[in-house]
């Protein structure tokens, strides 16, 4: 196998500048998530997430955006699976949208609540038939026996909403994350990278540079 330390990409494609920022790190990131999709990258809503339980025991793993409004970043979950749990139980987490191919990165901080009800059951009324049997099915995070039993799991509730209309379970539905820092990094030639991050006062944002 090749040595890990012999990969290495030089970015030159781009660069960042406070001047061409806007006011709203909101507002930029959706000029920056146009540009990933018009960029055709596989799943460009796709984002790690990383939470911690009570006592600061982190764990991560990748998710979909489903939706970035004013107040914040939108994504659906099992409330009982593992990252479920731990935003019930500490309310805060961190984004990572990684748009490597066009040498872009944003990172998200901030307070996570939970959607309303009818929030959520808007979402989950839109989702396809088979993805709302799916979130029946799934005891998500659980340790199964074997593959076999979520799959009879999937063919009892497919009996159980035969022509009928499958209701959101109320362990299912989605959280909002309110953002308190939202940084955008660019790729630069010689590691020298440009890193732009909003931070949230009680005036508003504030836009300073880091260093690299």
């Amino acid at each position: 196998m090749k040595k890990l330390f012999d990969f290495r990409e030089e970015y030159k494609t781009g660069e960042l500048n406070e001047s061409g920022m806007k006011a709203n790190p909101i507002e930029q990131f959706q000029l920056w998530l146009q540009a990933a999709i018009d960029s055709k990258i596989p799943e460009p809503n796709a984002m790690t997430i990383a939470t911690c339980t009570a006592n600061g025991k982190p764990s991560a793993r990748v998710v979909l955006l489903k939706e970035i409004n004013k107040n914040g970043f939108v994504f659906f979950t099992n409330y009982l699976s593992r990252k479920g749990r731990e935003l019930l139980e500490n309310p805060f987490a961190a984004l990572v949208f990684d748009w490597h191919s066009i040498e872009r990165q944003v990172r998200v901080e901030g307070r996570v609540e939970k959607l309303s009800t009818l929030d959520s059951d808007v979402y989950f009324n839109e989702r396809p038939r088979e993805a709302q049997i799916g979130a029946w099915s799934s005891p998500q995070s659980k340790i199964l026996n074997n593959r076999e039993e979520l799959e009879q799991r999937q063919v009892s509730f497919e009996e159980k909403f035969n022509n009928r209309k499958i209701f959101r379970p109320s362990n299912w539905g989605g959280f909002i994350l309110l953002p308190a820092t939202i940084e955008f990094w660019q790729g630069r030639p010689g590691r020298l990278h440009d890193r732009l991050v909003y931070l949230r006062t009680e005036e508003g944002w504030t836009l300073h540079r880091l260093a690299p």
